[in-house]
């Protein structure tokens, strides 16, 4: 696998409203974050996921946003801030081999990791940290996408998850993306 980060100028275009036409990000996490929840998404980048996160856990939840490239973080909470939303989003930098989240533990809800294992150079190492975090039963949603990620490559990422004890537990549907919902044990 290539492990190669989106350049952080990229995230203007990954936030574009065309995209929210072809992926929306509410319908993609609504059924899975619910208010009071506290939602970990690695690779927040400008926040596509993020806001929409956010509006989701209401005044009583969190997301924990995270990402290694700074511009993508300072953007993100220009428009968390201009959207009201900045007091639910704890944005945190990110180091290449590790998250930084070791604070987190057993309190995470939920987490979304969209179009971002591949880019790590660990996935072993990111699922880790994730369960970690995770509360018994916390979920996480893992979607790659399938002109970039290779089946087989999606797997390993599953088997993964698997040996950080996570379950599958649904294969779900988004547009342009390989999905999966684990569960931990």
């Amino acid at each position: 696998m290539a492990h190669r980060v989106c350049p952080w100028w990229l995230g203007y275009w990954l936030i574009c409203p065309l995209r929210r036409r072809k992926q929306n990000p509410a319908a993609i996490v609504a059924p899975y974050v619910h208010e009071g929840m506290t939602v970990l998404e690695p690779g927040s980048g400008m926040g596509f996921f993020t806001l929409d996160l956010a509006n989701l856990v209401g005044v009583s939840g969190r997301v924990i946003a995270v990402d290694i490239q700074p511009r993508m973080l300072e953007r993100l909470k220009c428009r968390a801030g201009k959207a009201g939303l900045l007091g639910r989003i704890d944005a945190r930098l990110a180091s290449p081999n590790s998250m930084g989240i070791t604070d987190l533990c057993s309190s995470i809800d939920f987490t979304l990791a969209f179009a971002v294992v591949h880019e790590l150079l660990d996935a072993a190492c990111f699922f880790a940290e994730v369960a970690a975090a995770s509360k018994p039963g916390a979920s996480l949603l893992l979607a790659e996408p399938k002109g970039h990620v290779k089946a087989s490559e999606f797997d390993s990422e599953l088997q993964a998850a698997s040996q950080a004890g996570f379950n599958l537990v649904d294969r779900p549907s988004i547009r342009r993306s390989q999905a999966a919902l684990l569960k931990k044990t």
